[in-house]
């Protein structure tokens, strides 16, 4: 047996061992410390508020918990972000306490509650933090030496979804205080899900920022973050949606529970994979002069700018001058990204990981949003006694569907790359985002509990 044949059969017996090791041997002591607090909480969980839980809530308890340690394991960030919302969290409830029972008017009397741990506070910090976070991220993109402001825009990015998770959970504990039948997870209207959306997108940005190790996606990825912020805050403002709200017989359901979380990551990957799809065609188009070519800014900018159109109906009763501002703020932004576009071009990552990292988004919010209009088919036999009857967002919902079954098709299949994947991507954005809003405001149908 020569030398290199003796080299191979060493190193195929060294990847036998290390298997052989398997993945729980692998394991931190961190790792494992985690799982036990993770599991003991679920256990604390359920013996402080299992009274209140149905056996379809004690069951999603039960698979959380795994799920979370797993999850948790595979990307590691996620230990110190559960530990984080945890400790916020248990605080929160903790000052609501008064002689063992909870009172919702210390929300305006204690200060950490009023100021930065009620679930309107925390959504408000979240807010500001992803606006701070898109600032800084851009700052650093443009700046000669940018990686500290990168950094920072990271860091906020972070605080940002732990501030939102912390004032998701209050909420849903907030919700269960005001009244029986009152409580409930906090994804039932579109204040409760653009909150979901946002810290999702971030969070699945952060994942790919850390694997990688290029924080220079962000200032794009965080634009979509900051404009759902944007709508959230005018939503806030003029429909004081932020007020906790019993729910509609429509939504009675555990299927909720499920639908619309796995709704919501493949919205929140989509909407990753087409602002780096449009970071692709800038890149792409740097060099270019010809004003034609450089239709994907001539496209940002018409939607950004002219989006204050869409809500002309709220705009006209209230809001007005918030919409004024938003224009403006578009405009420059996407008269800066237009003067700037050979610099952001140098700065962004290669061509190739622009097109990798797109394609995954869309190949993870594809399979999510596969689950969850299964699942919207299962609720829906429950609630109206069918599996689908065509109604509005159930048509829509499939032409996203279809729409990113075909993109993916054309990639796996034709080896769909570059130029033309990126603006299909874009469209799909547009698909998504007339799904997700457009149907609720101009049509009609059994989802009209959904309307802006």
């Amino acid at each position: 047996m020569n030398t290199a044949t003796e080299t191979i059969d060493l190193r195929l017996e060294g990847a036998a061992q290390r298997g052989a090791r398997g993945w729980l041997a692998r394991r931190r002591w961190s790792d494992w410390l985690y799982a036990v607090l993770v599991l003991v909480g679920a256990g604390v969980a359920y013996a402080q508020w299992g009274h209140a839980m149905d056996g379809y809530e004690k069951a999603i308890l039960a698979g959380v918990a795994p799920a979370l340690v797993a999850l948790a394991w595979f990307w590691r960030p996620v230990q110190a972000l559960t530990v984080g919302v945890a400790a916020l969290s248990l605080l929160a409830i903790g000052l609501y306490q008064v002689d063992g029972r909870a009172d919702l008017g210390r929300a305006e009397q204690v200060f950490a509650l009023k100021y930065f741990l009620s679930s309107q506070s925390a959504i408000l910090w979240m807010s500001v933090l992803f606006f701070m976070s898109t600032v800084f991220y851009w700052i650093g993109l443009l700046a000669p030496r940018g990686d500290t402001a990168e950094k920072l825009g990271s860091r906020m990015a972070w605080a940002g979804v732990v501030m939102a998770l912390t004032g998701t959970m209050v909420r849903w504990y907030e919700s269960h205080q005001i009244g029986p039948g009152i409580g409930h997870i906090p994804v039932s209207n579109l204040y409760e899900v653009f909150v979901l959306f946002a810290w999702l997108t971030a969070a699945y940005h952060l994942y790919y920022e850390d694997r990688y190790q290029t924080r220079r996606m962000g200032a794009f990825a965080m634009l979509i973050v900051s404009a759902a912020v944007g709508f959230l805050l005018w939503y806030t403002v003029v429909r004081e949606a932020h007020q906790i709200q019993p729910l509609v017989p429509a939504l009675q359901s555990w299927w909720m529970k499920l639908h619309v979380p796995a709704n919501f990551i493949g919205y929140g990957t989509f909407a990753i994979a087409a602002m780096l799809a449009f970071a692709y065609l800038i890149k792409q188009s740097a060099g270019e002069t010809r004003w034609y070519k450089l239709a994907p800014l001539w496209l940002l900018g018409i939607v950004l700018c002219f989006e204050p159109l869409v809500f002309r109906r709220g705009a006209a009763e209230q809001g007005a001058g918030y919409w004024f501002v938003y224009f403006g703020v578009s405009a420059l932004i996407v008269g800066g990204i237009m003067a700037a576009r050979r610099r952001i071009a140098d700065r962004l990552p290669s061509l190739q990981v622009l097109d990798d990292v797109m394609y995954k988004a869309i190949a993870v919010g594809f399979a999510f949003f596969t689950i969850a209009t299964v699942l919207g088919a299962l609720w829906a036999a429950e609630a109206w006694g069918g599996y689908w009857s065509w109604d509005p967002k159930e048509t829509w919902a499939l032409i996203v569907w279809l729409n990113y079954a075909a993109w993916l098709h054309m990639r796996l299949i034709k080896g769909l790359r570059g130029t033309v994947a990126a603006w299909w991507a874009l469209a799909g954005l547009a698909i998504t985002t007339f799904a997700f809003l457009g149907v609720n405001m101009f049509l009609s149908g059994l989802h009209s509990y959904g309307a802006l």
